[in-house]
């Protein structure tokens, strides 16, 4: 954990792209937390986007906004997290679970900065530093086709890995001691 935690810290005043990749429950959305915290960009937003948790149909107006009329219910103009996000960072979790057609988005996103409300023409900029999250295993994915290999290269400049608890026992006492932490602040013990 420690590990992690330092790697979080190097690479936090870099824009560059961080994969966390682990199993679930292992806490993956804390370093993301920690590598914004660390960045000049701190001061700016930080959003959290659960990728798996958004419908295939929404997924494009959630992350890149939508104009009036773009579909059955946009009843009007929508910023995305990518607009909203401008200047800060944006977690992306779970992105193994990312649809092709959104993947090739925000490819493009990573490549120039840049991207199209869904229903418009219009090319919007955006500066945001990506740190993503996946339990997913992404070799076996791009394998398999339901993940695109340059997207993966560009969010995996930097890998960190965190592995399950079992495989770190010696963590048990910090982590006991920032619940123990939590819990006090939280009840004011």
């Amino acid at each position: 954990l420690n590990r992690a935690i330092d790697k979080s810290i190097k690479v936090a005043n870099s824009d560059i792209s961080v994969l966390v990749t682990g199993e679930s429950g292992v806490g993956k959305e804390n370093i993301p937390k920690i590598v914004h915290q660390y960045s000049h960009r701190k001061h700016s937003k930080y959003i959290a986007v659960n990728c798996g948790a958004i419908p295939d149909g929404t997924i494009d107006s959630e992350l890149f906004g939508h104009e009036k009329g773009a579909f059955t219910g946009a009843t009007a103009n929508r910023s995305g997290y990518f607009e909203v996000a401008d200047g800060g960072t944006i977690f992306l979790d779970e992105v193994g679970e990312l649809p092709l057609a959104t993947q090739v988005r925000l490819l493009r996103v990573l490549e120039t900065g840049e991207f199209i409300k869904v229903g418009s023409s219009k090319v919007e900029k955006t500066n945001v530093r990506i740190v993503a999250a996946t339990n997913v295993k992404m070799e076996e994915a791009i394998r398999k086709g339901k993940f695109r290999e340059d997207l993966f290269y560009r969010l995996s400049t930097i890998i960190i890995d965190i592995p399950p608890l079992r495989n770190r026992k010696e963590d048990i006492p910090l982590l006991f001691r920032k619940f123990a932490s939590d819990f006090a602040q939280k009840y004011n013990m």
